[in-house]
Order: structure tokens, then sequence, then C-alpha cells
């Protein structure tokens, strides 16, 4: 089971970077699989690299520090 305070915890801490940029992220779920579902709002949203920031930064944050995560979508 993937420890939600956790992943919220962290994401927190990602936010003032995307922030910086006029973006966001908000924490929508975990599900029993260990996938992270997160909304990305404001510049982040339209952005053509969001995918990359996913995955190559939320994902691969997430994955180091909290045992049990899989993989996260944007939602």
């Amino acid at each position: 089971m993937v420890d939600k305070e956790k992943v919220e915890q962290i994401i927190e801490v990602m936010r003032e970077a995307l922030q910086a940029d006029g973006g966001d992220i908000e924490l929508i779920g975990v599900d029993d699989d260990g996938v992270v579902s997160v909304e990305l709002t404001g510049s982040c949203a339209g952005c053509a690299l969001s995918s990359y920031d996913l995955s190559m930064g939320v994902e691969r944050v997430l994955k180091e520090r909290v045992p049990g995560v899989t993989r996260v979508q944007a939602i």
C-alpha cells in the first residue's frame, strides 16, 4: 500500500518549482496498484514538455522516495 501522505508531501515540494513557471500540480489520488493520478494546471496543462516533466521528474522522484509507486498519470 502506497503512503498517500508521503506522496502529498513530495508533490507539495515539487509544486513550488512548477508554480515558479506559472504551472501547478494537484494530487487526485493513489490506487491500489500504486498508480498516482495528478492534474496539471496553469502553463503546465498546455505545455509540450509536460509529459516529459511528468515521467522524468514527478514519476522518477515519487518512485525513488515512496515505496509502491508504479506509475504517475495525468488526468
